[in-house]
């Protein structure tokens, strides 16, 4: 018995020994893309006019990579995110997942296929309970498993697990449940739509953990359209987006320089006060 354990413990540490070393290996090697939009633009009427959205849009993610998505109110960001996921549909171009020409697959097509998307205004539904919520997400999830999300983002299972998913819950509330929804599905990409709106201080600093340690142990693709600094700092490549356009993209040391005036003008308008000699117009 003694001889079993030891040959057991042996597996599993050469297992995780050699898990490392591809995960590095992958990593350097610049990893697989597993999204990718090939010249795609979106328009939207204006009047008698279109106003264009996405311009030619050419952008890859690989997998295992934590993405910020960021830039100007009205550049594209969410637009993005909403054609990949199918909630928009795009005129020209290509969207490719895993190698499949996805552009004309349906929400629900997508999200089976591992994508998913956690809107900046999460939807309620009335007569719907939070448990329902994620076993829509998730058929085989557990009481225990869900009690164990919803603690992990700030809420009680106690309190919330019988809770309707309607007007009786604040914003913040919402958005804890929609990113508890979003870990409950096990996707392979998850897109997050400025997930600090909304919440406290507090449970920012508890989300931030809960989702970089998600992306970590699974190793998935996640994507985060943020203005928030903290987002900015753990993300392995920033995408700044203005007038549907990518600007600019690289890791912080890179990008942030060219917006952190943006973000503080932002936050000084919104709060008062002075923030690091920001020049603001």
């Amino acid at each position: 018995m003694y001889n079993l354990r030891v040959k057991q413990e042996f597996l599993v540490a050469l297992w995780n020994y050699n898990r490392q070393k591809f995960y590095v290996l992958m990593k350097m090697m610049g990893g697989k893309k597993v999204l990718e939009l090939k010249h795609v633009s979106m328009s939207v009427e204006n009047g008698l006019n279109e106003k264009r959205i996405l311009n030619d849009m050419n952008i890859k993610f690989e997998k295992g990579k934590f993405y910020a998505v960021t830039g100007p109110n009205g550049g594209g960001k969410t637009s993005l995110a909403k054609v990949a996921m199918g909630i928009y549909q795009h005129q020209d171009g290509q969207i490719i997942w895993q190698g499949e020409d996805i552009s004309h697959k349906t929400i629900t097509e997508r999200a089976r296929m591992g994508i998913c998307y956690a809107f900046q205004q999460p939807p309620r539904f009335k007569g719907m309970e939070v448990h329902d919520l994620f076993r829509i997400a998730n058929p085989d999830i557990t009481k225990k498993d869900i009690s164990l999300l919803l603690k992990n983002v700030g809420l009680c299972p106690e309190d919330y697990y019988y809770r309707g998913v309607d007007a009786s819950l604040s914003g913040g509330e919402m958005k804890r449940i929609e990113i508890g929804n979003m870990l409950a599905r096990k996707a392979d990409l998850v897109m997050y739509d400025e997930p600090e709106a909304g919440v406290d201080l507090w449970t920012f600093e508890q989300l931030i953990k809960v989702i970089s340690n998600e992306h970590q142990s699974r190793e998935m693709t996640t994507i985060i359209i943020t203005h928030n600094e903290r987002f900015l700092k753990v993300a392995d490549e920033i995408i700044l987006l203005a007038d549907g356009e990518i600007k600019d993209r690289g890791n912080v040391d890179k990008i942030w320089p060219l917006i952190k005036d943006e973000m503080a003008c932002k936050w000084r308008n919104t709060c008062g006060g002075d923030l690091d000699g920001a020049e603001c117009n």
